[in-house]
């Protein structure tokens, strides 16, 4: 049988990482909200790591700022050495 993905919107994964500041049981948290625990943890770690650039609509996540460093220099490098 097929499993069907379930996509939540960005209001969603915001709320449900709030929650699960207020929450120290965030197993129980992510049950109630019909999640699995193990994305609700990638969502905090997520919101944590990308802030505003998070839960992008296309799934591309925004890079940081070192990353975009780094992908300036790799071109840099690439360019350097043709």
């Amino acid at each position: 049988m097929k499993q069907v993905r379930t996509i939540y919107d960005k209001s969603f994964k915001e709320k449900a990482v709030q929650l699960s500041y207020e929450r120290t049981n965030i197993s129980e948290l992510a049950r109630e909200m019909g999640v699995a625990a193990p994305q609700l943890y990638k969502w905090c770690k997520e919101l944590e790591e990308f802030g505003e650039g998070s839960f992008p609509v296309k799934g591309n996540l925004k890079p940081t700022p070192g990353q975009e460093k780094i992908h300036e220099l790799e071109k840099k490098l690439k360019d350097a050495e043709l």
